[in-house]
């Protein structure tokens, strides 16, 4: 499907690679980028969610293949299998994760290592592996340059019951900022979008409505993200005009970040001083 937004033909030539690809945001963004001319490899640990995501690529150059980012033979044989059939990588999307939540007194080591290596070394060694082998080409005074955009959480303050997700996603966070620095003399820009909620397949058929409409209202905006929202982000850096963008820490979130509870907090009040009701907010 053509892009909605963007001039067709904006990414022609490029090739990228967006890591938990079969769902929500990953899929998203996968599409969005093949709409506009790159091709496109999702990868993740499951075939079939991946294969749904080319078959949704309607004329778009989506390729599928599995891939445990953890595993670091995984993630070298991945890179050899685009770099052999393309020649090169311009783009990565570090977009796969998790978490589950649970009190931190409730954490087990195990559990902890588990979030931690999903989150962080696997969105390391794809790092690692894409920059070295296909973006450091020029090295000093020659970059070849290219583009990786980390996936993080939107809020950053406190998010009790996720103290391991919290940890592992401000790692991945200032390894943007201290990469951005590192890497900038070989044209390497990085960037990572601390995403908020978004109405994803998973969260609005998976959770009650209830819940749905309690996550909304915690958004200054009063709704959720969409996907498609999200996916137009990640389009704009691939873009030229996110070329001069790295180091930076995006937040895309509805002002979520800006607030610590429900919106509109009780007794907040219009210039009027009249109460700030809830259905004066904006609606979707």
């Amino acid at each position: 499907m053509p892009s909605q937004l963007f001039q067709p033909g904006l990414l022609d030539g490029q090739v990228a690679i967006v890591s938990g690809g079969g769902s929500g945001l990953g899929r998203a963004s996968a599409l969005e980028l093949a709409a506009l001319g790159a091709a496109v490899v999702v990868c993740g640990r499951r075939g079939e969610p991946l294969e749904e995501t080319a078959a949704r690529a309607d004329g778009g150059r989506v390729e599928a293949r599995v891939c445990d980012i953890r595993e670091e033979d995984q993630v070298d044989g991945l890179v050899d299998a685009v770099l052999e059939r393309h020649g090169r990588i311009d783009l990565l999307v570090n977009n796969a994760g998790g978490q589950y939540m649970t009190p931190a007194e409730d954490i087990t080591p195990k559990g902890f290592r588990t979030v931690m290596r999903l989150n962080v070394e696997g969105t390391w060694l794809m790092t690692h592996a894409v920059a070295t082998r296909a973006m450091m080409d020029g090295r000093d005074g020659d970059p070849s340059g290219g583009k990786i955009v980390n996936v993080t959480l939107s809020p950053h303050h406190g998010l009790p019951g996720m103290a391991h997700s919290s940890a592992a996603r401000a790692a991945v966070e200032n390894l943007t900022r201290v990469l951005s620095i590192e890497w900038a003399r070989f044209g390497i820009k990085l960037t990572a979008l601390a995403a908020g909620h978004f109405a994803t397949e998973t969260l609005m058929t998976k959770y009650p409505k209830q819940v749905v409409d309690g996550v909304a209202g915690t958004v200054p905006l009063g709704r959720l993200g969409t996907e498609q929202e999200f996916a137009w982000l990640v389009a704009y850096l691939a873009s030229p005009a996110g070329d001069y963008v790295s180091g930076a820490i995006l937040t895309i979130d509805g002002a979520r970040d800006n607030w610590f509870g429900a919106w509109p907090p009780g007794g907040l009040t219009d210039a009027a001083g009249k109460p700030l009701a809830e259905q004066r907010r904006p609606k979707p």
